[in-house]
């Protein structure tokens, strides 16, 4: 699909996305480090919300204001911003999540001037009385800092009209997430993960036209033959950049069917009141959605939530992905595990940090994962 090989090349090289972007249209990018990012803010100002995934690169430049614990993603994030490749950026946002997310957010701010700098302080524990309240004041704060740095004034009726579009995207990446469930064989692992971080990086009008088109001819494909005993798993955890990931756990014998990740399922679930106003609909869906570990809505909310996942999708197990000094999901991790053992759901763990380990040593877990599957 041509779809699909644009996405791969998009996300390829992302940059070069942005920078011919800005160059065609003339329109701001702002980049941003979390799911809990009001995208739709952003894009009803105008601009180009665009997700920071760190580097591929080596770690130099970061080493210098970040100890090297804290995990590959922050210190990666903050390597491209140093090193001047995000230089097409207009601005960057930076919601509080984890310790070392709110220490990138002051680095960035003293070291990288050139951009507008606002930072998104939304409630931890999302189930108290206070939360949507308090939850609607902070999305009505950052709405004023982002007119304020892009010199735009954002009304309800530009509000109203991106969150149909992204309850469009949304609804579309469900029905995606939903045939490959079903029908895992139509499209590989590889250009599923490509649609996925494409659809954080591209025009979001775009996207809604690619995607009716993707799913248009995967519900009017034909069928191969999956090959016969693969293990359906579902990928948990952060963050997930690597289609060698699907590659290889393919490549075993298993296939990705479904994920609770940050850079995936996280990113697009529930659904926004159209009806309702604009603050207040956005607000509600962050209440609403599975959560991460950087926020709180009940003791096993997560473990019950990722238990729930298996059972729809038919999953025969879970590779939690544990990227390396990320405490917020090494503390979830043990009880979560502890659920997953009660429903006899079996589970492997991999730490890994942004640049994967040896090939072989992967293909080599993953192939005895699905030998005990």
């Amino acid at each position: 699909m041509k779809e699909i090989t644009e996405m791969k090349n998009i996300t390829a090289d992302p940059y070069a996305y942005c920078r011919k972007y800005k160059e065609e249209t003339g329109k701001k990018i702002v980049g941003y480090t979390c799911s809990y990012t009001p995208e739709e803010i952003i894009y009803a100002a105008g601009a180009l919300p665009f997700r920071l995934f760190g580097t591929n690169e080596g770690i130099h430049l970061a080493d210098a204001n970040l100890q090297s614990y804290c995990c590959s993603l922050v210190r990666g994030i903050l390597e491209e911003g140093l090193s001047g490749r995000l230089d097409f950026l207009d601005g960057a946002v930076f919601p509080h999540t984890c310790d070392s997310f709110q220490r990138l957010s002051d680095i960035w701010r003293i070291n990288v001037t050139h951009q507008f700098h606002i930072d998104l302080v939304l409630p931890v524990k999302l189930n108290t009385a206070s939360a949507r309240q308090y939850m609607i004041d902070v999305l009505e704060k950052f709405k004023k800092d982002l007119e304020r740095a892009l010199s735009v004034k954002i009304t309800d009726a530009m509000l109203s009209d991106t969150i149909k579009t992204y309850n469009q995207i949304r609804a579309l990446m469900r029905k995606l997430y939903a045939i490959r469930a079903q029908r895992p064989e139509i499209i590989s692992g590889r250009d599923f993960h490509s649609i996925i971080k494409a659809a954080m990086i591209m025009d979001r009008g775009l996207l809604l036209k690619s995607l009716s088109e993707i799913i248009r001819q995967m519900e009017n494909a034909k069928s191969d033959k999956i090959k016969s005993g693969a293990k359906r798993i579902v990928l948990a955890g952060s963050v997930c950049s690597h289609p060698d990931i699907y590659d290889i756990i393919e490549n075993a014998g298993g296939v990705v069917v479904w994920d609770d990740l940050c850079t995936g399922s996280r990113y697009f679930d529930g659904v926004l009141d159209e009806k309702a106003p604009p603050l207040a609909a956005i607000a509600q869906r962050y209440l609403d959605r599975p959560i991460c570990p950087a926020k709180h809505a009940g003791l096993t909310d997560r473990g019950e939530n990722i238990v729930r996942m298996v059972r729809e999708s038919k999953a025969d197990g879970v590779v939690f992905l544990l990227l390396k000094f990320c405490d917020p999901h090494a503390f979830d991790y043990p009880y979560i595990k502890e659920m997953l053992d009660k429903e006899n759901i079996p589970c492997m763990l991999l730490d890994m940090e942004e640049q994967l380990p040896a090939e072989g040593q992967l293909q080599t877990r993953f192939e005895t994962f699905v030998q005990i599957l």
